[in-house]
């Protein structure tokens, strides 16, 4: 797998349409950093002496768009997988550069790129409104290696092929994770959370156990080198992600809650 690495990091893009924020490292890196700053020193360090800001307006139209963003998404995913793509689901690869429904598979797997940056002004709202706790490693981490991992895929893999057919299982989740947002943007906040909450993470695990076992799949493929690298990426990150969601799971609904003392 080491040798696979190094020769899949030392090749030149596969596909020579470069699309917005696609061209090298730099852009990338640069809005990674800008949004650790921001979150962890600069945001802080501004709200310290401020009251939260109200933003209820913006969140709600936040959460409508990325719930139309991701239903239109899905649409048109499976609508490409299942027609024009013609995918074969035993060894998924990426349309040849000459393929009538090239620029389909280009736009639809960039609009999932997209919508990665489009996630980190979640984190920018809970700065904004004082929500520090909600700011976890699992969180940072996910939304950083998100944007990063896709940007990597689609610079040295290409667009489209089998990190196309995992994304688009998170694509669902999203959906469901930003109904829940706007779902609790419409109650009160001493109402509690909704009871479906914790269905969210599950859903997130049998995504990621999904993945993991389709990589798997895959590399038993023994004619299907064209993924097999992709295959190990997406089953190596869902085994961390299965570890980190499982281990939020546990303290969030399973792991026993202290007693409140009361005030004496």
């Amino acid at each position: 797998m080491l040798d696979d690495l190094v020769n899949f990091l030392n090749k030149s893009p596969p596909d020579p349409v470069r699309l917005p924020l696609l061209g090298g490292h730099k852009p990338v890196l640069m809005i990674l950093a800008a949004y650790l700053l921001f979150v962890k020193v600069v945001g802080p360090k501004i709200m310290k002496k401020r009251r939260p800001f109200d933003l209820r307006g913006p969140i709600k139209v936040y959460n409508i768009m990325q719930i139309l963003y991701n239903v239109i998404m899905l649409v048109f995913a499976i609508h490409f997988m299942l027609g024009p793509g013609d995918f074969d689901f035993r060894c998924i690869s990426n349309l040849p550069p000459d393929h009538a429904y090239k620029t389909w598979e280009r736009w639809l797997t960039y609009s999932y790129f997209f919508n990665k940056l489009l996630d980190l002004l979640e984190t920018v709202f809970f700065v904004l409104r004082k929500k520090d706790r909600q700011i976890s490693f699992l969180h940072l981490f996910h939304h950083m290696y998100m944007l990063y991992f896709c940007f990597m895929y689609l610079y040295y893999y290409g667009y489209g092929g089998h990190g196309f057919f995992m994304c688009f299982f998170n694509v669902i989740v999203h959906i469901m994770m930003y109904s829940y947002y706007y779902q609790s943007s419409l109650r009160s906040n001493s109402r509690g959370d909704l009871w479906w909450k914790k269905y969210i993470t599950i859903v997130q695990l049998v995504q990621f156990g999904i993945i993991l076992g389709h990589s798997l799949f895959t590399l038993l493929q023994p004619d299907c080198p064209s993924a097999r690298f992709s295959a190990y990426c997406a089953g190596t990150i869902s085994i961390v992600f299965i570890i980190l969601f499982s281990n939020f799971y546990y303290h969030a609904y399973m792991k026993p809650k202290r007693p409140v003392k009361k005030a004496i």
